[in-house]
């Protein structure tokens, strides 16, 4: 049931998800939400929770399947990448909602920025077995960057295909964060 919710919110957002829509989405009556949930909101809470979650478990395999750190958070960029080329792309439920409700800055926007928060503590908990604190955070401050800008131009580019792809696998894993030609596998952007 919050997977169907996640896939509610995530495609039309807090505000424009009426009760009616959350009823219909998740096969659930008005009053098991109540009780499960509290409100929409509360619903909306676990549904940001969960997709978190999921992401945060999605970046560690893919760095620790990884030869290295560098190569692993490679593979995820180019993996977000990948994504925005698609003809129904919906960029990241945490990016959508920040932009969403960053007018109100309400609790949910705050949960939302809470959650990048923890995936870029964890881009940063990796680099630091690489790099000094401050070097890693710095990185993984890049690395967010790139990925808000990512989820965000990706937009722009969904609806020209594979053949539009952005220019860029960049990442901060050099002493500066360098963009480099997509097909310059990420090896030897950070060796």
């Amino acid at each position: 049931m919050v997977r169907q919710a996640i896939g509610l919110f995530w495609r039309q957002g807090f505000s424009a998800s009426s009760m009616q829509q959350v009823v219909q989405a998740t096969g659930l009556n008005p009053g098991s939400i109540y009780l499960a949930f509290g409100n929409k909101e509360g619903l909306f809470r676990e549904a940001l929770d969960r997709y978190a979650q999921e992401g945060l478990a999605m970046i560690r395999r893919t760095i620790e399947s990884a030869p290295s750190i560098g190569e692993g958070i490679c593979r995820h960029l180019e993996g977000v990448i990948e994504e925005a080329t698609k003809r129904n792309y919906k960029s990241c439920f945490l990016v959508k909602t920040q932009l969403e409700l960053s007018a109100q800055g309400n609790e949910l926007y705050k949960l939302a920025a809470a959650k990048l928060d923890e995936v870029e503590a964890l881009f940063r908990g990796y680099l630091e077995k690489e790099y000094g604190r401050e070097l890693a955070q710095r990185r993984a401050a890049s690395i967010m960057l790139h990925l808000f800008g990512i989820r965000v131009y990706g937009y722009r580019r969904a609806c020209a295909g594979p053949a539009r792809r952005p220019s860029v696998a960049a990442v901060g894993l050099g002493s500066v964060c360098l963009p480099v030609p997509f097909s310059t596998p990420c090896s030897r952007v950070h060796n």
